[in-house]
């Protein structure tokens, strides 16, 4: 079979799986089955699927790389505007759900809960990350300061880490997985720019 049908049934199969956790919400909700916080279960739901959509997506450079499969690479921009798009389905029960659209009540809590306040960090930071993940703005901004405003997905994902270890305070098992996960990815990524600056070094000394 052609690459290209592998490539496109691997898409297909990534946006059913991206789209299965809300699927089986509306059906739960649908139901009546959220019971008995429907609120609080919408918003974890939706807050730690986005949350593993960000690490997913961060893997898939290390694990291109460990099995030499260079078609991965196709699948990142998809699986990160899933993360964003969860993670705007997150913050709008927050704002509609939680505080009904009052602005003053998300400013205080924003301002007066960290947790809050490194979440909705990691929010915005997505919001630039999404717009221009197009290979339009690529163009546009060019592949090096591209690269470089792009590097913010770590920084967004540290923050979504972070804003899940701050919220549960008491067991803290799943967000400390999540944070080594993290840093694991982020050691792959050292490594690798260690890795090329030796051998640019050595190419420049011979």
């Amino acid at each position: 079979m052609p690459r290209s049908f592998f490539i496109r049934t691997g898409k297909v199969l990534v946006h059913i799986a991206a789209l299965t956790p809300a699927a089986v919400l509306a059906w739960r909700a649908f139901h009546g089955t959220l019971r008995p916080n429907p609120v609080e279960r919408l918003t974890h739901v939706t807050g730690l699927t986005a949350l593993i959509l960000l690490l997913v997506t961060l893997s898939l450079t290390p694990l291109r790389r460990f099995t030499g499969w260079n078609d991965l690479t196709r699948f990142r921009r998809m699986l990160g505007l899933w993360a964003f798009s969860y993670a705007l389905l997150h913050f709008l029960i927050y704002i509609v759900f939680e505080h009904f659209f009052s602005l003053a009540l998300i400013s205080e809590d924003i301002l007066e809960r960290p947790y809050v306040t490194v979440g909705f960090l990691a929010f915005l930071l997505l919001i630039p990350l999404a717009i221009t993940s197009t290979r339009g703005w690529v163009r546009r901004l060019g592949g090096k300061r591209w690269g470089w405003l792009h590097q913010l997905f770590y920084v967004a994902t540290a923050l979504a880490v972070l804003h899940f270890l701050w919220l549960v305070k008491i067991d803290t098992r799943e967000p400390v997985i999540y944070g080594l996960v993290l840093v694991a990815l982020l050691g792959a990524r050292i490594r690798r720019r260690e890795g090329r600056a030796k051998r640019e070094k050595r190419e420049k000394g011979g």
